[in-house]
């Protein structure tokens, strides 16, 4: 593999290609090319060619990529031929949500541990997790070696519970408060903000809705 600088924009774009690929898999497509990635996901094939190539030359002139190739190219990419253990904090609807959602399941990442602060959740089990107190979180991320945070509470936690990830050794977060998180160049923060992408989709309704103001 290519020792160079990807941005992030191209590391975004590669789970959405491996999807799709996943998908031409199970419908036993064996070869696709650039053209036609690029008409299915709305993208410049030129593009789609050159982030692949930031890592190799898997396609073939004239014949495209191999599918069942580049997916197991695309995982080792996204280092998805590992398992890569999961904590989440915060055991609320959100929180229940993502420990139910086996998609990622396929993908090798594994929510293996559930911490909250409240006394009244703690005990209980979601999808077959018993959820522990934070003041078990340090010891429990280091003995599961999870590389992975996700932290689902209200804004005014979310900082102490990423410091609290940091201090256990977790090298990724993403964050569902509505925050931004300080933490050491090392760890690499990624923040879902519904809120935000909502409001952001309102710029482009259109003036149909209206209402007129009576003169």
């Amino acid at each position: 593999m290519k020792t160079l600088k990807i941005s992030e924009a191209v590391v975004r774009r590669l789970p959405v290609y491996l999807r799709h690929l996943i998908e031409l898999k199970q419908r036993e497509v064996l070869t696709v090319s650039s053209q036609d990635l690029g008409q299915k996901l709305d993208l410049n094939p030129a593009q789609i060619r050159k982030d692949l190539a930031y890592f190799g030359d898997f396609g073939r002139k004239g014949i495209g990529y191999d599918v069942s190739y580049l997916i197991q190219q695309i995982r080792h990419i996204l280092k998805l031929d590992q398992i890569i253990n999961v904590g989440l904090v915060g055991a609320g609807k959100l929180g229940h949500a993502l420990c139910n959602y086996t998609v990622y399941l396929k993908d090798n990442m594994k929510i293996v541990a559930v911490f909250d602060a409240m006394e009244s959740k703690i005990g209980t089990d979601i999808n077959n997790l018993k959820v522990q107190p934070m003041s078990e979180m340090i010891t429990t991320v280091r003995n599961q070696h999870i590389r992975i945070g996700i932290i689902t509470v209200p804004a005014a936690e979310a900082q102490y519970v990423a410091e609290q990830f940091v201090e256990a050794g977790v090298e990724a977060i993403l964050n569902f408060a509505p925050v931004i998180l300080k933490v050491p160049s090392h760890v690499r923060v990624h923040t879902a903000d519904f809120t935000t992408d909502l409001f952001s989709l309102a710029y482009y309704l259109t003036d149909q809705g209206k209402e007129v103001p009576v003169q």
